[in-house]
């Protein structure tokens, strides 16, 4: 149940009526017409905003327009009141049946109440994380996973059809790095002296690989010349590190759909067959570039290169996808995997990238628009640096040095849960500080404590109310006299209920999942403050005394709360708490 979207079909059908009667002209479209939570609650329950973006359309003063609609409205029964404000708002009151109505909804729904079918089931492709498998995930890697985990599970919990992908990037020189850098531990379980050089990764995570490589192929690869073993090891190698990734992604709850080797697509035809594809759209040519900004003349040498026409579909410049050399730009491969996602059929294609791919976004979606025709979307999310703090000293990592902080060191140190809510209560683009110490604390500024201690004291009262030999089943709370959450705090509590469904909408329209961490901390303060209202107001208390009507009205609004949390904390990807520890 959308209250929400139930009171703007009211206002749009009350706008077609003035048409009809010929207050409004004809031809009027509609789809900005919003009904939403007005900024003041002291101004009503919802707010429309028809008068204003219809006033220039329509030729009238928006004024007019609301106080007309005012009228109209007024004669629903689901409106106490309707107010113009301002220049032309329309401030609207509701009857209270529509809140215990919202109530038994979340009680008779359950963990379902706010799914929609948004997505109608469209097709979307998740591409998350996507690390180099050259050694344990670090923490920066641990944001693009918690985010696009949960961005996937946001967009199904709203009827799209997800697949969860992780691009293994096994296509490079990096990998051939790996490898020389396993032959060394390898040499090393020998018995011999190595020295990591030439960049070589000297992260301790890689004894246990050599060592295994070892029992696989006993001295076969001692003092013999790189040709005989790079190929064997480099696959070895790539195998144990993406077993090691996996078994990381686990630790944080998040298992993928598809594993997608960038080798795949190198020597197998995919490539050609992708710029072949754009070549036949007259988007592929010889030509040379302007030289890169910043560049002085006497630095530029101006080579013909085979070039992309990603200027034709929103880039800055075209882009090179082979070099003058004849091989591939790292550009190409991409345009091939995302070529083959066009392929499987998905409507809608998401990539979850780190901060510093910011200058892949244009010509990406470029290629996805170019080869799709404009019919399958790309929308690329950066997650800036997260930057970790323990005992009010900033954490460091450098992944070649083999000192950094990793993804399991984080959820050793706090848990999956709170790395995954604390990983979201930033937008993706924004930095985010963690604090080993704070995202501990038991206070009200942990977020996700508070969340929790919210979903925690509910489960409290229930099993108080069971004690008590009072029925607390979802189905007779559903059935109890609502009638009776008549307090400003109470309804505040039931107001916040209501908008979940919109709001999940609204995140999953927008790909943001940190929306709804932000919402269950507004939420769970609602329900803390009707809480501690009741300390010193006895009849807010939740449990009350030889009267089960009241109770079972009261934990009917705590048990909406916990079944909104719960659905809330399921898309995050985080238990909830049954009680606080």
């Amino acid at each position: 149940m959308n209250l929400f979207t139930e009171i703007r079909s009211l206002v749009v059908g009350a706008l077609e009526t003035m048409q009809s009667e010929g207050a409004l002209p004809g031809g009027l479209v509609f789809d900005n017409v919003t009904v939403e939570p007005p900024r003041d609650v002291a101004h009503g329950d919802m707010a429309t905003n028809a008068a204003m973006v219809l006033a220039k359309p329509a030729g009238m003063k928006p004024r007019d327009i609301a106080e007309a609609l005012a009228v109209k409205l007024a004669g629903d029964a689901r409106i106490t009141s309707a107010e113009v404000a301002g220049p032309g708002f329309l401030n609207l009151r509701l009857a209270p049946g529509l809140w215990q109505a919202v109530l038994r909804a979340a009680l008779t729904q359950g963990e379902d109440f706010g799914r929609s079918d948004l997505g109608r089931g469209k097709k979307v492709n998740v591409e998350y994380v996507s690390a180099n498998p050259t050694g344990p995930l670090h923490v920066g890697h641990t944001r693009g996973a918690v985010f696009g985990d949960a961005l996937a599970s946001l967009l199904d919990f709203v009827g799209f059809d997800v697949t969860r992908e992780y691009y293994i990037n096994d296509g490079g020189a990096q990998v051939d790095v790996l490898a020389r850098s396993v032959y060394l531990r390898y040499l090393e379980a020998h018995g011999a002296t190595v020295a990591f050089e030439d960049g070589t990764y000297p992260g301790d995570y890689l004894i246990a690989v050599g060592e295994a490589l070892m029992a696989k192929v006993g001295d076969a690869y001692v003092d013999q010349p790189e040709a005989v073993w790079l190929a064997e090891v480099r696959s070895f190698a790539t195998d144990a590190m993406m077993e090691l990734i996996r078994q990381d992604l686990k630790s944080l709850g998040v298992e993928m759909d598809v594993f997608y080797s960038e080798k795949s697509l190198y020597g197998t035809g995919r490539i050609e067959e992708a710029l072949n594809a754009l070549d036949a759209k007259g988007l592929i040519y010889e030509g040379v570039l302007e030289p890169p900004k910043g560049k002085k003349p006497e630095d530029w040498e101006p080579r013909e290169q085979t070039l992309f026409k990603s200027t034709e579909h929103g880039d800055d410049v075209d882009r090179p996808v082979k070099k003058s050399d004849g091989g591939w730009t790292y550009f190409a491969p991409d345009i091939a995997y995302h070529y083959d996602k066009i392929s499987r059929g998905f409507d809608m294609l998401i990539d979850v990238f780190g901060a510093d791919h910011g200058g892949y976004v244009k010509r990406m979606k470029a290629a996805v628009s170019a080869l799709s025709d404009g019919k399958v979307s790309l929308d690329i999310k950066l997650c800036q640096l997260v930057r970790l703090y323990k005992n009010g000293e900033p954490f460091k990592m450098s992944k070649r040095a083999g000192t950094f902080v990793t993804l399991r060191d984080v959820v050793d140190l706090v848990g999956s849960d709170v790395t995954r809510f604390v990983m979201l209560t930033r937008k993706n683009d924004a930095p985010l500080d963690f604090d080993f110490d704070k995202v501990l604390e038991q206070s009200k500024d942990n977020p996700v404590f508070y969340v929790q201690y919210a979903n925690a004291r509910v489960n409290s009262v229930l099993r108080k109310a069971r004690e008590a030999g009072i029925d607390v089943e979802d189905a007779t709370l559903a059935a109890a006299d609502l009638a009776q959450l008549d307090h400003e705090a109470q309804l505040a509590v039931a107001k916040k209920v209501s908008e979940w469904p919109r709001l999940v909408e609204i995140a999953g329209r927008t790909n943001e999942p940190h929306r709804v961490a932000f919402y269950l901390f507004d939420l769970a303060s609602d329900l803390h403050s009707l809480w501690n209202r009741g300390n010193d107001q006895p009849d807010l208390r939740f449990l009350q005394e030889d009267d089960p009507s009241a109770t079972q009205a009261k934990i009917a609004l705590a048990r909406a709360v916990t079944v909104v949390i719960s659905a809330g904390l399921g898309i995050l990807g985080v238990t909830p708490a049954e009680e606080m520890r």
